[in-house]
Formats: structure tokens, sequence, C-alpha cells
């Protein structure tokens, strides 16, 4: 099982360079002991880098979890047993962490204002998307949506990432804004974001440390996905 580094706690989603093993090796994959490096999941795209070792180099371009971590190469695949350097594309990385501490920020906003739960979301290169259920609102209330979410990136909330016992956490998250029967029942110790209190959330993902990194927001397309589901599309300003 690969140590997924960025886990830890909130700082650790700003580390960029690491040192590791290579446990398995694939035609054209690699599994480390430990790992910086994002997997795909959770509407979250996966990080890019390259691991290096010996005088060697090769470009991640994906990083798949099934079962364990697959980081798959470009070029050359180092050994069993090789110790490697890896780094993230931070650049990647860091808009990853923006567009998907501001996508907590509109879930909170909608199910605050409208009891609208979170039913998808994705992220890409430069923009975000979210679905809400159920929900039905005009223009102008999405707009009034983003102010609040703006206010709340200026306010400069810190973002803290903990673990903690699922029966605390049911008492912690009102009504449905999280749908923890969603986890599996075995898992009994979450990773928590936690905007401040604002928003109170289990995620996997990485963060910024404080929404003022964030900058801003801007909605830019909003859908009708079917009876009172919507879909928004936000991108950072």
């Amino acid at each position: 099982m690969t140590e997924l580094l960025y886990m830890e706690d909130i700082e650790s989603n700003y580390l960029r360079e690491f040192e590791a093993v290579v446990k398995r090796s694939g035609d054209d994959f690699v599994v480390l002991d430990k790992s910086l490096f994002y997997p795909e999941g959770g509407g979250q795209p996966s990080d890019i880098g390259e691991i290096r070792w010996k005088n060697k180099s090769s470009e991640v371009v994906k990083v798949e979890k099934k079962g364990d971590v697959l980081h798959r190469l470009k070029d050359e695949v180092p050994e069993e047993g090789t110790k490697v350097k890896g780094e993230i594309d931070w650049k990647r990385r860091y808009e990853h962490m923006k567009l998907h501490t501001a996508q907590h920020l509109f879930s909170a906003a909608v199910y605050d204002n409208y009891q609208a739960s979170t039913v998808g979301n994705q992220i890409y290169t430069d923009y975000s998307r979210v679905d809400f259920e159920p929900l039905d609102l005009s223009d102008e209330e999405f707009e009034e949506i983003e102010l609040v979410v703006d206010e709340k990136i200026k306010e400069g909330r810190p973002v803290r990432i903990y673990e903690e016992k699922r029966s605390a956490l049911e008492k912690k998250i009102e009504g449905d804004r999280v749908n923890l029967d969603l986890l599996p029942k075995s898992i009994d110790v979450l990773r928590v974001v936690d905007i401040d209190s604002y928003d109170i959330c289990p995620c996997a993902g990485t963060h910024v440390r404080n929404t003022e990194e964030i900058g801003g927001v801007r909605l830019t397309e909003v859908e009708n996905k079917g009876k009172n589901k919507q879909r928004i599309y936000y991108e950072l300003v």
C-alpha cells in the first residue's frame, strides 16, 4: 500500500518533492512505497510530474488508484527496488487545490441558502463544475451565491485537514450537506477538510491553507440537468 504523503495535514499539500522506493514495476507504471502524487478520484484529476533515479528520468503522465497507486510513465520504467525522487507539477497541483477548496465553498453556500446537496463535481485544468439537487435557481440567485463565495474567500478563512471518527463527524455535519451513507460503513476514521467551521466535509483531495489564496471566482455557465437538478461551471479570477 502506497503511503500518500499529502494526506497528513494541510501543510503536506504544499510539498513538491519526495524520495521513495519502487515496490513494483509494470510495462508503463511503477508502484512506490510512498508518494506525493494525487491519484485521480473524487472529481479531482491526478497530479503529473517526473520521477528521477541515477542519471535517468521519466515523465509521470497519470496516476491511478487500482488497488495499488499506479504512476503511469511516458519513458523508461525503473526496476523494483530502485530509489527514486519524485516531483509534482506544482502549477497544475496548485490550480487544483484552489478549484477544489472553491468547490467546497460553493457547496456550503448552496446548502446553507437552499438546502440542496452536492451530487457531483469535476475539476478540470482551469475550471470546475458542480451538480446540485434539489435545486432550481434563477441566474440572479446564482449571482448571489457567487457573491457569498467571494465573501468567504476575501475573509481569509483558514483551512484544516484532520482525521475524525465517523460518529463524531456525523454530529458535526448538518442534514444532507454530505451523504455519509455513500462511504463504506467499514471506514470508521475519516479525513476531514474543515474551512473554519463554515464547511466541514470528508474529503481525500488537496486544498489551500487559506481561502484568500483562491483569489476570486466567476460563474461562467448554469445548466439544467433535469427536474430540480442544476450544474454550475466556475473559474478562478
